[in-house]
């Protein structure tokens, strides 16, 4: 299967096929020398879908290239549509509505990458991130408890679990997010879990607890260490 969608940029370098690259391209638009618009480029899978333990091919193809794809879309038309408005004379409700669906479109956008990052071959966290579970968890098995617990509570509704470092705290904490608009401020994403119903119901139904088990069953770390050793260094 051909996969349409190659994105320069996102949350984090990929390597051994398994994570996925951050670059960002800046469209050139000599007739709006003023305002410009950065234009985001879906990134590859970072797995062969066909051989994702738990999974159908034809519910990760749909989720990538309708749900992370379309939210890539829907960012490059919101730019553009932004890159064009005179906020001078734009009413408020107008430059409310796009400023908000850009924080949707984005936050997807990123947060699909992480959990796409975060699937495949299952291994284990290298030892920075290791300890740094231990630190501010406790042991692995109570974050495992932990954001496998908060997967299963969003079963039936939508949203995110996210371990994300906390740059104020300088900790790793499990983030809720009933949607795209929610997040802790100064928090990055290091791994992500989709409690979205588009991310199981194909293949899994209504059973979320199921899903949840599948993915952590295939967590892939080698992304989430790259991150981490990122972000808690600045």
């Amino acid at each position: 299967m051909t996969h349409k969608l190659d994105r320069r940029h996102f949350i984090g370098a990929a390597t051994a096929g398994a994570a996925l690259a951050v670059n960002s391209a800046r469209a050139e638009d000599k007739a709006a020398p003023v305002n410009k618009s950065v234009v985001h480029v879906a990134a590859p899978m970072p797995f062969d879908p066909k051989s994702v333990k738990g999974f159908s091919e034809r519910i990760l193809v749909s989720h990538y290239e309708n749900n992370y794809g379309g939210a890539v879309k829907r960012l490059n038309a919101i730019g553009e549509q932004l890159a064009a408005l005179d906020f001078d004379k734009a009413p408020g409700f107008q430059i409310n509505g796009l400023k908000r669906e850009e924080l949707i479109a984005a936050n997807s956008m990123i947060l699909h990458e992480v959990y796409f990052a975060g699937l495949g071959e299952a291994n284990k966290p290298g030892a920075p991130l290791s300890e740094a579970i231990e630190r501010d968890f406790g042991s692995f098995d109570r974050w495992r408890s932990e954001f496998a617990g908060m997967g299963k509570a969003l079963g039936g509704g939508s949203g995110w679990v996210i371990l994300a470092y906390d740059k104020h705290g300088k900790r790793l904490i499990n983030s809720w997010a009933g949607d795209h608009t929610q997040s802790i401020a100064g928090g990055d994403p290091v791994l992500v879990l989709d409690m979205f119903e588009h991310a199981y119901q194909m293949d899994y139904g209504a059973k979320a607890g199921d899903y949840v088990k599948a993915v952590m069953a295939i967590t892939n770390w080698s992304n989430a260490d790259r991150l981490f050793e990122k972000y808690s260094k600045v």
